[in-house]
């Protein structure tokens, strides 16, 4: 594939990467050290058109294309990668679903104002005992009049705390399976719906991951998503295109351990001359470019063919497992190549090799990503 980016793809990438520098970079060790959300900076972004990127220009969004989105994910993560999964999350998780299957109400209501970034969303799958099998959700939504009543509770999710709304995965009918499982959307302040305790993770500490729960929680029957019984096919819609969101995230903390691998590698002196001589620091740095650009042209052939409105079920699945793996395994030799360096808080390495691994687990984990492609090479 011969690929050469557009002037617009050029733009947002000089745009964000200067936003990132300027914006993000400044405080991101202490909002890591701290847990602080990115409060001023998720405003700029929402006034730059970020929290919307593919969402069309009249719906409030940017209007540009997923090599855009993917872009300005990677660009993001190079700096922070905390910033970055929560315009993942904002934009593949909740924005997208919502502009597929949302009526015209629910546009105004809801998808206008994601998209203008006034408000954040969130996307509540995951429950203590339903991860990987979303098929076991215990989350209920019981019709009583105009209105459905929730109860239940939903597990690490991604700006649980700072959302504006959060679209929800419940069972409405239990008799049918995956076929009996619904999405409605809550706004942040409905009694009954209540965030949990903020989880003290091991990376991205500066996007908030919290328990939700509802007890009793009466939400308005026109907030439904789609019919009842479309909630599995909503969610998978959404994390396929997530996948493509994680693997951006995934780059770009692999393009920054290659970045830092550099630079360190030309100042750090040894046996009287920079350790970027030595033929085993160029073979590390050799691998980690090699395996970055390989997994920038699958991310972003999977982004292509979502632009091309055809299937790419299993190109976001490839793009997740590889560009998560060469996160992991790209931050694991920046900080060999650091040495005892990089295991000292003072040099980002060790961030990114704590950042790096969430992207193996979440938006299914690479172990669901192979059943995934298996599935779409052998069929089922």
């Amino acid at each position: 594939m011969d690929f050469k980016y557009t002037e617009e793809q050029q733009m947002v990438r000089e745009t964000i990467r200067e936003f990132a520098l300027a914006e993000l970079a400044p405080g991101v060790a202490e909002r890591d050290e701290k847990e602080i959300y990115p409060t001023k900076a998720m405003k700029k972004l929402g006034e730059l058109g970020f929290m919307g990127v593919t969402l069309p220009e009249e719906l409030g969004g940017a209007g540009l294309d997923m090599i855009s989105y993917c872009i300005a994910v990677e660009e993001l993560a190079r700096v922070d990668a905390s910033t970055a999964i929560i315009i993942s999350v904002t934009n593949s998780l909740a924005v997208y679903p919502i502009e597929l299957f949302s009526n015209d109400n629910q546009k105004e209501r809801f998808l206008r104002p994601l998209g203008e970034g006034k408000m954040l969303g969130a996307f509540a799958l995951t429950e203590p005992e339903a991860g990987s099998d979303a098929g076991g959700m215990k989350t209920t939504a019981v019709k009583d009049g105009d209105d459905y009543i929730l109860n239940g509770a939903k597990a690490f999710i991604t700006s649980g705390i700072n959302c504006d709304i959060v679209l929800v995965f419940v069972v409405t009918d239990k008799e049918k399976g995956m076929k009996g499982t619904s999405a409605i959307i809550v706004e942040k302040g409905t009694p009954g719906f209540e965030a949990g305790k903020r989880e003290n993770k091991m990376g991205i500490r500066g996007s908030d991951t919290a328990p939700i729960s509802f007890e009793d929680c009466r939400v308005p029957a026109a907030n439904m998503l789609g019919a009842e019984g479309m909630g599995f096919k909503i969610a998978m819609t959404a994390l396929n295109s997530g996948r493509i969101g994680v693997a951006s995230q995934a780059l770009g903390i692999a393009q920054a351990s290659l970045d830092e691998s550099v630079k360190y590698s030309k100042e750090r002196v040894q046996f009287s001359r920079p350790i970027a001589k030595f033929q085993a620091i160029q073979f590390k740095i050799a691998k980690m470019a090699t395996e970055i650009e390989a997994a920038r042209m699958l991310l972003y052939s999977a982004a292509a063919r979502k632009d091309r409105h055809e299937n790419y079920i299993k190109e976001a699945a490839m793009a997740k497992l590889f560009c998560s793996e060469v996160a992991v395994r790209s931050a694991l030799e920046a900080v060999q190549i650091h040495g005892g360096y990089g295991y000292i808080k003072e040099y980002p390495v060790e961030r990114f090799m704590r950042d790096s691994k969430i992207t193996t687990i979440y938006e299914g984990t690479n172990e669901i990503m192979n059943i995934v492609i298996a599935d779409q090479v052998i069929g089922r």
